[in-house]
C-alpha cells in the first residue's frame, strides 16, 4: 500500500513539473497488437489526477493511436537534467465538449498553450476541430529501460533550413568591422 502511494505521488509530481510527457499508445487501431509504436513529445498540463492533452486539430499536436477507452504509456523526465524519472500506464479518456470535464481541463490547457493563432476563441475552435483527452495513471508504472531509447524521427511535413545566401558573411563581417 505504502509503495503505491510513493508511485502515486512521484507520478503526479513528475508529470505536473515536465513541460513534456512521451507518450506511446499501447493498443488500438494504429498499434494492433503491438507494444513498440513510437513516443511522442506532447505538451500537457496535469488536472484533477490526470494529464491533460489537446490535439489532432489543425495548428494542434497528433495525437495518433490515442483512442478513447485504450491505453498509453507515459515517460516523464526530469525538467532540469531532462532524463527519464517514471513512466506509467495511463487510460485514455476522450472528453466530450461542453461537459463539466472538458470545459475544467480546457481552462487549464488554454493558459499553457503558447503562440495560439485565435487567442480567445481558442476553445471554441479545440470544440468544433480538437480533442480534448485525460491520461489517467491506472496505477502501474513501469521499469525504466537501460541505454538510449535513441530512434530515427518521425516523418514530419517539416523542412530544414536552406543554405546561407552567399552574401550573408559578407554583410555579417561588416558590421564587425564598423563597430
Amino acid at each position: 500500500m505504502t509503495e503505491q502511494l510513493l508511485d502515486r505521488a512521484l507520478v503526479e509530481e513528475a508529470t505536473k513539473k515536465s513541460g513534456l510527457i512521451w507518450v506511446r499508445a499501447a493498443d488500438g487501431p494504429a498499434h494492433a497488437g503491438s507494444q513498440d509504436g513510437p513516443s511522442r513529445a506532447l505538451w500537457h498540463v496535469w488536472h484533477d489526477g490526470a494529464a491533460c492533452l489537446v490535439g489532432d486539430g489543425p495548428g494542434e499536436q497528433p495525437l495518433p493511436g490515442l483512442v478513447d477507452g485504450g491505453t498509453a504509456v507515459v515517460t516523464v523526465r526530469s525538467k532540469d537534467k531532462g532524463g527519464r524519472l517514471v513512466s506509467w500506464t495511463a487510460k485514455v479518456v476522450e472528453l466530450t465538449p461542453s461537459s463539466p470535464e472538458w470545459e475544467a481541463a480546457v481552462g487549464e490547457l488554454k493558459g499553457k498553450r503558447l503562440n495560439a493563432p485565435d487567442g480567445e476563441a481558442m476553445p471554441e475552435r479545440w470544440a468544433r476541430e480538437c480533442r480534448v483527452l485525460r491520461l489517467e495513471p491506472s496505477g502501474v508504472t513501469r521499469e525504466l529501460p537501460d541505454g538510449s531509447l535513441s530512434a530515427v524521427p518521425l516523418p514530419t511535413p517539416a523542412t530544414t533550413r536552406r543554405p546561407i545566401p552567399s552574401a550573408l558573411p559578407r554583410l555579417l563581417l561588416k558590421k564587425r568591422k564598423r563597430r
